[in-house]
């Protein structure tokens, strides 16, 4: 199997690189979990506890994978501080707020079509 040298320009690369990017975080943070943990983080610290009592019906396992995939995008910020037992609180970064922006206008168009939604997926599964 033969690798292909690429012979686009900077610029191209570029833009490949943002786009194979943005599937990746998409690909991360299109999950219900995840798109539910920066809907109720918003714009509040919260600790561990705090967040698994938001997020109804998430396992603890759920909970950490998805904190640790937005921190790792740079969507969450976790603060740990020095105590014992030690306290570990999360906020949303200012990347995780602008995803929050999209996600509040995606909850915005599931309202104002909701009617119709409703109405096509009874006629289909009828």
């Amino acid at each position: 199997m033969e690798t292909k040298q690429f012979t686009g320009s900077p610029e191209d690369a570029d833009l490949m690189r943002a786009d194979s990017l943005a599937r990746e975080i998409f690909s991360d943070v299109a999950n219900k979990w995840a798109l539910l943990i920066i809907e109720f983080l918003g714009d509040r610290t919260l600790r561990f506890s705090e967040l698994r009592n938001e997020v109804e019906g998430i396992s603890h396992k759920m909970l950490t994978q998805n904190l640790r995939m937005l921190e790792r995008n740079g969507l969450v910020e976790r603060c740990v501080h020095p105590t014992v037992p030690p306290r570990v609180e999360y906020t949303l970064t200012e990347a995780g707020q602008g995803l929050r922006a999209t996600i509040d206008g995606m909850c915005a168009w599931t309202r104002n079509y909701l009617a119709h939604i409703e109405a096509s997926r009874r006629r289909f599964d009828a």
